[in-house]
């Protein structure tokens, strides 16, 4: 044994010693530690309660209405009442007036008088159950009501007995309402929506328009989406903003031409939003930077009266280590502006690509991603359900088989019996033109689509809408 060992095993043995005679001195002095009062961390025995509509949806809904209309709402409590609990619900101004402050919005108040809630708005949790009895909000038009605002119903729920806690966040609801009284509706039969994500570079808006049904006369669209503004960078600000291609700025600048017309149907009009081949991306924006965005996406949704926006994390270019604003590419940074997009705007539509980094959510801020994702469009030709990609969506906002008409990725008669008999809720063509040369098959899956899911007959009244910019 060489003398370098022999000190590391003299120094260990003192070390050793000295520990030993730490842990005896420790036994002769024992340092007293207070007990702890666990009285006070006792759980409540109180369930916890939240107001939901009937889609399942929390803190916020959307009422569209032709004449009159109705949603319901009802309590929900986050375990089995052990007792009855009573609940009222009531229409409540200061509701909008603290979420407007909050927000910077400017949402206007759906007229009392011409809203009715069933039972009075009394609510009842019976004993060993976890959901009401459901209160339906009833509305009706008026002369005085616009096609092109946004009302708002406001209600606070308070709780009257019964073993329940309720939130100041979890007792307001806000019900946003749009009155199509004067406007007709795209709606069918089976409740299906078709969307048709739409090449604006060379392709016409208006061709949409010229499919209809036989049956119903209802346009076969029922949602476009103008493919594609883009997510961009400013350098010279630092800042990330909406931009808009030379075509799609022609379309949204002469919007009573082409996109009015749409609207005019009952056909929603969508945008879409892409990356763009530089840093800022869907899915690579901090959270103060996704906020900002998010507004600025607003902004755009009102100045050009749009239903929403469509997102599709693709072609962008991302800065490694990822610079001031921005945060490595992942699908939560994706879902923090979905959410902050919804919060921003709850009255419109998000709309997610299943794919790369939207194909898949998770909660945020405790929120499940079926509140702030209306809307899944899967990949050409996906078929599975999406509940495990977006908790808490409906199957009403899940499109699958979706198409690419331009390539020739079509789907079957026998897949779109299975969308309907699965109760999924829409199905997607992209790249649908009058004006290309394979326009006999495009025709041939869009009356499979009538006919399929709707057992209707497709019609072409012979308009074809060129690029005119």
């Amino acid at each position: 044994m060489n003398n370098h060992s022999y000190n590391k095993i003299c120094l260990f043995v003192i070390l050793a010693l000295i520990t030993i005679g730490g842990m005896t001195s420790c036994k002769e002095d024992l340092v007293k530690v207070a007990t702890i009062d666990e009285a006070g961390f006792q759980s409540s025995k109180d369930a916890l309660a939240f107001i939901t509509n009937g889609e399942g949806k929390i803190n916020t809904g959307n009422l569209e209405f032709r004449n009159s209309g109705t949603t319901t709402l009802q309590l929900n409590l986050s375990k089995a009442a052990p007792d009855v609990v009573n609940a009222s619900l009531a229409y409540n101004e200061a509701v909008l007036d603290n979420y407007n402050k909050q927000n910077g919005t400017t949402y206007t108040l759906f007229p009392k008088e011409l809203l009715t809630l069933s039972n009075n708005g009394l609510l009842q949790v019976a004993k060993g159950e976890n959901k009401s009895t459901q209160i339906e909000v009833q509305v009706k038009t008026a002369t005085s009501l616009s096609t092109d605002v946004s009302y708002v119903i406001p209600v606070r729920t308070t709780i009257s007995s019964g073993n329940a806690l309720l939130s100041a966040r979890e007792s307001d609801y806000l019900i946003f309402v749009k009155d199509l009284s004067k406007i007709p509706t795209a709606a069918k039969s089976t409740g299906i929506e078709i969307i048709s994500c739409m090449e604006v570079n060379d392709t016409n808006p208006l061709n949409n328009l010229s499919f209809t049904l036989k049956g119903s006369g209802k346009p076969l669209i029922d949602m476009v989406i103008l493919f594609s503004s883009n997510i961009n960078y400013n350098e010279e600000t630092g800042k990330v903003y909406v931009y808009h291609n030379p075509n799609v700025q022609h379309l949204l600048d002469n919007r009573m031409k082409y996109l009015k017309p749409l609207k005019d149907r009952g056909i929603k009009v969508v945008l879409s939003i892409l990356g763009n081949h530089d840093r800022a991306g869907v899915a690579n924006l901090s959270d103060n930077t996704a906020r900002e965005f998010a507004k600025e996406l607003k902004a755009v949704c009102d100045a050009y009266d749009l239903d929403g926006v469509f997102f599709d994390d693709e072609y962008s270019k991302e800065i490694y280590p990822p610079p001031p604003g921005f945060v490595y590419p992942s699908s939560d940074a994706a879902a923090r502006l979905f959410y902050e997009t919804k919060k921003v705007m709850p009255n419109k539509f998000t709309l997610a690509y299943v794919y790369s980094s939207t194909r898949s959510f998770n909660a945020v801020d405790g929120v499940q991603p079926g509140q702030f994702v209306d809307y899944g469009l899967h990949d050409y030709g996906g078929s599975y359900d999406l509940s495990g990609n977006y908790p808490g969506m409906s199957k009403k906002g899940m499109a699958l088989y979706s198409q690419e008409f331009a390539r020739g990725y079509y789907t079957t008669a026998a897949n779109l019996k299975r969308l309907r008999d699965g109760g999924y809720g829409a199905h997607m063509i992209f790249a649908m033109d009058p004006n290309r040369s394979n326009f006999l098959r495009q025709q041939r899956q869009m009356s499979d689509i009538a006919k399929t899911l709707f057992d209707d007959e497709l019609v072409f009244d012979g308009k074809i809408y060129k690029k005119d910019w």
